[in-house]
């Protein structure tokens, strides 16, 4: 494995960025609420990689501070597709971030979160979880002409992260190589990865609402956790694409595959139907409020 020069982690191109069109797939998707059920299908996949997950498991929060953490990452999402210079913003603030996140993983190489492989990898994962999803919780899976939108959108919030060309496939037929080897060579059933699909009842009530509300939960939070739990589970592991599914082993029934799919045909069939306001996220009803 190839170790990467500091002058390679510090030399990201945000000249003459293009962020995700108002018109595009991704304004679609990314804001509306079914895309948190997608996120941690995508965020497992990402720790999968032994360094990724290696760097989560050494300096994340993600265990004291689930909630939280999530939020942050929803929030940087929003930023990347709708924000704008904002989103430039985020991808700079999150490389400075990541530049002291190193160490050593289970293997004993070391790690730097902005080796390039690395950190593209960790963006690649949206695609094919996107893609994979929508053949669940959308009316149709996506054309080609519009997974090969899909993607191309998706490049420029890589190049949003400072993400170079060079470190992405592409296109699209070009990247179904390149996932193919990484599950064959890379990925692995990291420590993470075991954490974030167990059924573990240690997860805090979440922090939301009015304080008789928030109090209300945690009163109940330990009957409501379980069931909670499993349903995380759930989803984890069905919108993730299946060929991933089997690299990491993880088990998925046919009975499974039949609970998913109604649960996706009840969300696209009444979630179109549903005002802007509740089904878009805050941040991004905004923007396409804005740009209407």
């Amino acid at each position: 494995m190839r170790r990467v020069q500091a002058s390679e982690r510090e030399r990201p191109v945000y000249t003459g960025l293009e962020p995700p069109p108002p018109d595009g797939i991704l304004w679609d998707v990314v804001g509306e609420v079914r895309s948190l059920l997608m996120l941690p299908a995508a965020l497992t996949l990402q720790v999968a990689h032994p360094a990724v997950g290696a760097g989560v498991d050494d300096h994340s929060v993600f265990r004291t501070d689930p909630w939280g953490r999530g939020e942050r990452s929803v929030r940087s999402l929003l930023l990347w597709v709708y924000g704008g210079e904002e989103g430039i913003a985020e991808g700079r603030r999150l490389r400075e971030l990541h530049k002291t996140i190193q160490g050593v993983d289970a293997h004993g190489r070391r790690y730097h979160a902005l080796t390039p492989a690395y950190y593209a990898w960790v963006h690649a994962t949206g695609f094919p979880v996107y893609r994979h999803a929508q053949r669940y919780l959308g009316r149709r899976p996506y054309t080609d002409d519009e997974e090969r939108r899909l993607y191309a959108e998706w490049l420029r919030v890589g190049r949003v992260l400072g993400i170079h060309d060079r470190d992405m496939p592409a296109t699209r037929e070009e990247f179904w190589p390149y996932w193919r080897r990484m599950l064959a060579e890379e990925i692995e059933p990291t420590k993470v990865v075991g954490e974030l699909t167990a059924v573990n009842t240690d997860i805090p009530p979440p922090p939301y609402g009015p304080r008789p509300v928030r109090s209300a939960l945690r009163a109940v939070w330990p009957l409501v956790v379980p069931g909670f739990a499993r349903f995380r589970r759930f989803l984890t592991i069905g919108l993730m694409p299946p060929e991933a599914r089997e690299a990491l082993g993880l088990p998925w029934t046919p009975r499974q595959d039949r609970r998913l799919r109604r649960l996706g045909k009840v969300l696209a069939r009444t979630l179109p139907l549903l005002p802007e306001r509740l089904r878009f996220l805050p941040y991004a009803r905004r923007a396409r409020a804005a740009r209407r």
